[in-house]
């Protein structure tokens, strides 16, 4: 079996998911006849597409399974996810040519939540600016003062309420917020629980001060914070994205941020990595970072181990944990996943 990694090169530091430490698969696959070839770009996937039997990527660094790489990639049996989500493969084309679509559900959720609030933290107190003065040998406190706000007493609306959503809202609700969000799939035993209602869309995206996107990229939601809803916003409302850079617009979001009618924060973008001359990298005042959110170190001994777990099953030809799956047997497994319209 062929096995094609795409991991980014290190510099002068590593990671499990690294060229150089390959998540472990060199020790996993030894003594064994499956060859494992690593590449650290996207555009190298095309030199090995064709006869490989999986592909196994990150949502920080993904090798992008189109329709056209998986017409040409006649043994491709299985794509993994070194993390969450499935966006850089074309679900169509993998439901039609019958490739297996895998995920590490739970690996960096805890994560990723811990990351939503910093980054709705940050975007309120206006650190970035405080920070800049700091760096650059300023004292100009009213610049930074006349836009910091506390978070108490702020409406926080999150958008996508699966099991990250939630740990957001669990870690929000000690700053005696007012916490709402919107989800195809209304969770009422946890609204009790959390102290969150359900609202409309269109309800919070005009009442939220704080909007956080931790909703999957599907047909559905690929920009769905469009001009009209981010003209829809509260003025100077902070939206945080560290779910995936196609859900916002990518151009509408920088003429709001430019003009003064949000913050915009996160860690993701697209594509993924995003060109040098990418709109987002010349925005003031954001808390935009690299996609590093779900990549801490413990979050990658998650992946690893999920991603052993699949393989395993895969090598010894039994099913794959249903919990993993994304697409199997010609169809979308994960609710998750499911177009609405």
């Amino acid at each position: 079996m062929k096995i094609l990694a795409l991991f980014p090169e290190a510099t002068t530091a590593t990671q499990l998911l690294s060229k150089e430490k390959t998540l472990g698969l060199d020790e996993f696959l030894k003594n064994t006849e499956h060859k494992l070839t690593i590449v650290t770009s996207d555009k190298e996937v095309d030199d090995y597409i064709e006869d490989v039997d999986v592909v196994i990527s990150s949502p920080f660094l993904p090798a992008y399974i189109t329709k056209e790489r998986a017409n040409k990639a006649k043994n491709l049996k299985l794509a993994i996810t070194a993390g969450i989500g499935s966006d850089h493969v074309d679900l169509d084309a993998a439901i039609d040519k019958g490739i297996t679509v895998a995920e590490i559900p739970g690996s960096n959720n805890v994560s990723v939540a811990e990351q939503n609030v910093m980054e709705a933290l940050l975007l309120l107190r206006n650190y970035e600016e405080g920070h800049r003065q700091a760096e650059e040998g300023e004292w100009d406190l009213p610049k930074v003062g006349a836009k910091a706000h506390d978070m108490f007493g702020k409406t926080i609306g999150i958008f996508g309420f699966g099991r990250i959503g939630q740990l957001t809202a669990e870690r929000l609700k000690p700053f005696e917020v007012h916490l709402q969000y919107n989800d195809p799939y209304r969770k009422e035993d946890i609204e009790e629980k959390l102290g969150i209602k359900y609202v409309d869309f269109d309800i919070l995206v005009k009442t939220s001060d704080v909007i956080i996107i931790q909703s999957p990229l599907t047909k559905d939601t690929k920009n769905k914070f469009d001009k009209d809803v981010i003209c829809n916003l509260k003025d100077s409302a902070v939206l945080v994205n560290c779910a995936r850079g196609g859900i916002v617009e990518r151009n509408a979001i920088a003429e709001a941020v430019n003009r003064g009618k949000v913050r915009y924060g996160g860690d993701v973008w697209y594509p993924q990595p995003a060109p040098k001359n990418h709109p987002w990298r010349s925005l003031e005042q954001t808390g935009l970072t690299v996609h590093y959110s779900g990549m801490t170190v413990e979050a990658q001994g998650r992946i690893q181990k999920g991603v052993f777990e699949i393989l395993t099953s895969f090598m010894e030809n039994n099913p794959i944990e249903e919990t993993y799956l994304i697409v199997a047997n010609h169809k979308v497994a994960n609710k998750s996943y499911q177009t609405q319209n």
